[in-house]
């Protein structure tokens, strides 16, 4: 099982001035789980993540998810569904 901490420190590895969240958005792994309930379990097969980071700077939408999956190449085979809501330079992040 990957953490919400894993990815968060796998990305901050890769993009050491990063600023990084990481939310866990699995629909939990329990067989007991019915279409239309909030699931209390998380199982760390599904992520959002949002990064601000200078090493965006220059770099087009794709270049930078890029980045991001190349910082989670060594968990990506535990991950099953991962969304990149905000890849952001600073400067973009403070005008927001």
């Amino acid at each position: 099982m990957v953490s919400e901490e894993d990815v968060r420190e796998a990305i901050a590895a890769h993009l050491s001035d990063a600023e990084v969240n990481v939310t866990d958005i699995s629909n939990g792994c329990s067989t007991s789980y019915r279409p239309g309930s909030l699931p209390t379990n998380r199982c760390g097969t599904g992520f959002e993540v949002q990064v601000v980071a200078q090493a965006f700077e220059g770099k087009r939408l794709l270049e930078r998810h890029k980045l991001v999956n190349a910082a989670l190449k060594d968990i990506m085979p535990n991950i099953h569904a991962l969304s990149i809501t905000r890849a952001w330079t600073p400067q973009q992040a403070a005008a927001a």
